[in-house]
């Protein structure tokens, strides 16, 4: 079968790989469809970060580069090993991409996803949603019932919305600031409008702001080129400030418009994955005693975030942008994300085994 394999900076090759060999307690699944993330375009820039270099195999998978990517995928269950009675063959499912030792203080505590050895499938090891097929244990497969699969491919990164989101603390009636409407901080607001809280999006791409309005996620959004963002958020909350803002960017002088715009005891969460070191003002975090939280990806969270979508209470369409085929992954893929990302928000990577298996498109 056909994958898209990570060998280092801007080094991805789509290559012929062996299909996974269905084993005890695992799911075999044909993948549909596969979302481009942010995360994968740090590795394609930046990595390795996530991907284990040559030499040094992960801990969990013992793979090393080159390994296959694509985390946030969804497809039908082809098959299911001895011991799975959670799914069965042909059920809709999207995957939860880790793989943990289970054994470490904080897999006992319940925190998988800070496992001193956790990995992420399609990242470090364990196959990849840009290929056809897969293979994952029981415990990371998740039933999406009658949500398409192209939307499907989104409850990855909805979720990592969600989590920062619980991390956040807010609530209800709650003002939010989300620096930068990317995939990430547009699917974040879709969350915090669903949870009942008032987003301010601050977000310099014509495209993105619009996308922003367009879907409703977003109450006010304001252009940093043209506004001061903290002056903005001060007018819109009557002098006091956002209760949470949220930094999605990797953009140092988003994270600082932030300390500026949030209220004083408020909090700042980070979900962006830098891939360079950040500066920031302590004497503004001392002085305002601003919590500043970081996140990384979910934990507990998909069945919450599968819930918020098969209600009704988050449309998960009108953020996909563009279907391409595997073999057009960085030409009509990373590239333009990376060179025009204000022309896209999701790019969901189209596989045919999985749509066959489906049947039919959403």
């Amino acid at each position: 079968m056909k994958a898209a394999r990570y060998y280092g900076p801007r080094d991805v090759r789509i290559e012929e790989v062996p299909e996974p060999e269905l084993r005890a307690g695992a799911v075999a699944i044909d993948v549909a469809f596969c979302g481009i993330c942010g995360s994968d375009l740090h590795e394609y820039l930046d990595g390795p970060i996530f991907v284990p270099p040559k030499g040094h195999p992960h801990p969990l998978s013992h793979e090393e580069a080159p390994v296959t990517l694509g985390h946030e995928f969804s497809g039908i269950v082809s098959a299911v090993g001895d011991g799975v009675t959670k799914v069965k063959p042909g059920d809709p499912v999207v995957v939860e991409p880790y793989f943990v030792c289970g054994e470490c203080a904080q897999c006992r505590a319940g925190n998988y996803h800070l496992c001193d050895k956790m990995g992420f499938i399609g990242l470090s090891g364990g196959g990849g949603g840009l290929s056809s097929k897969v293979v994952v244990d029981e415990r990371w497969v998740h039933p999406v019932g009658d949500i398409p699969l192209d939307q499907a491919a989104l409850i990855e990164p909805l979720a990592v919305g969600h989590h920062a989101y619980v991390r956040s603390g807010a609530k209800a009636g709650d003002v939010a600031l989300v620096g930068g409407a990317g995939p990430i901080g547009l699917l974040l607001a879709a969350v915090l409008k669903a949870e009942g809280v008032t987003v301010i999006m601050s977000e310099l791409s014509e495209a993105r702001k619009h996308k922003a309005r367009e879907t409703g996620v977003a109450d006010y959004v304001i252009d940093p080129s043209q506004e001061d963002v903290a002056a903005r958020v001060r007018e819109l909350t009557g002098g006091v400030g956002a209760d949470v803002a949220f930094e999605c960017t990797s953009v140092n002088a988003v994270l600082d418009q932030l300390f500026d715009a949030v209220k004083p005891a408020g909090v700042i969460v980070n979900v962006s994955i830098w891939g360079h070191p950040a500066t920031i003002d302590m004497q503004k975090l001392v002085l305002k005693e601003i919590d500043l939280r970081g996140t990384i990806a979910y934990v507990n969270d998909h069945p919450a975030t599968i819930a918020l979508v098969q209600e009704g209470r988050i449309d998960l369409a009108p953020f996909i942008t563009a279907r391409i085929p595997l073999d057009r992954l960085v030409e009509d893929g990373f590239d333009t994300l990376i060179h025009r990302n204000e022309t896209a928000v999701k790019i969901l990577v189209e596989e045919p085994a999985g749509v066959a298996a489906l049947g039919k498109l959403s």
